[in-house]
């Protein structure tokens, strides 16, 4: 039998060619180009027909969700025997729920839409990435089995880099203090989160610490960093409280406009770590921004669930 063949979408070149390195695999080429009015042409150049087919593709905006769907499709169209999406960044991961009347769940359109694609004859499958929510993998219908794939060793590696004399690692706030727990139960380090007061609409007040940071080494949890607001008022009332050193870590890095200079500027940080799950981290990579590959993590649940 042929090993799989990977593909991806443009923005994540990167990462498709790390995972095909990473496993041996093939790599399957896309020709790409868009007609005078924008429209996209895409032509599929290797044969996924009677293949194992693996696209990766983050659904970063609306454009890249498309063309992981024309693809997808195109490959099951072409006689692809078997589908495995792999999306790092689940783009809509914040729009899980509404809240007010008339909201609409993204999270869920965009589900259905995937859900959509033709079945490959044995399965299609679609991996994940340290979703927002867990329960964003239930929004799949149909015969498609979604794996939520967990950053969890990569979390710890860059946590162990950050700090290897030790470290309290901590969180932005309340809510994400259950898994900030069981990374710190991991590494057995102190954990602490802080404590805010809602003032109205999004804007809150933090109000406290809840450990003993005085000297110590903090790294600074959540799933996701985009303009880095929450991140700022965290390491704030750490460093506050005293903390000697202060980095962050995210599985995703989202970076809009002029975020991580923002991040730098408030000279709370001495360094920022994510993984490649988002493009925007990959083409920001610095010293101060450290980039850790997820290629190894994703081959070994491909490799363990075929």
């Amino acid at each position: 039998m042929l090993e799989p063949l990977v593909f991806s979408i443009a923005s994540y070149d990167h990462l498709a060619d790390a995972i095909t390195k990473a496993a041996g695999w093939e790599r399957g080429s896309v020709a790409r180009t868009h007609f005078p009015d924008g429209e996209r042409y895409l032509r599929i150049e290797t044969d996924p027909a009677d293949r194992d087919v693996v696209i990766v593709a983050g659904t970063v905006d609306d454009p890249a969700t498309l063309e992981l769907y024309d693809l997808a499709c195109g490959c099951v169209t072409a006689g692809a025997y078997r589908l495995r999406i792999v999306i790092p960044f689940f783009g809509y991961s914040t729009m899980e729920r509404s809240v007010r009347y008339g909201e609409i769940v993204t999270a869920k359109t965009r589900a259905r839409l995937l859900s959509s694609i033709p079945m490959a004859s044995r399965g299609t499958q679609v991996f994940m990435l340290d979703l927002h929510v867990e329960s964003i993998g239930y929004y799949f219908e149909g015969g498609i089995r979604p794996i939520h794939v967990y950053g969890k060793p990569l979390v710890m590696a860059a946590a162990r880099r950050l700090a290897p004399a030790g470290l309290v690692l901590a969180s932005t706030d309340a809510g994400r203090a259950k898994w900030v727990e069981s990374l710190a139960n991991d590494l057995q380090c102190d954990v602490a989160f802080v404590y805010k007061k809602r003032l109205g609409g999004a804007q809150t007040e933090v109000t406290g610490v809840s450990a003993q940071v005085a000297g110590k080494h903090v790294v600074i949890y959540d799933d996701m960093i985009r303009t880095g607001g929450s991140l700022i008022a965290a390491a704030q009332a750490y460093k506050d409280a005293g903390a000697a050193q202060i980095d962050a870590i995210a599985t995703h890095g989202v970076f809009p406009g002029d975020s991580l200079d923002r991040l730098r500027r408030s000279g709370l940080f001495g360094h920022i770590a994510t993984t490649d799950s988002h493009p925007r981290s990959v083409a920001l990579h610095c010293d101060f921004l450290q980039v850790d590959s997820t290629a190894e993590l994703l081959c070994e649940h491909l490799k363990s669930n075929r």
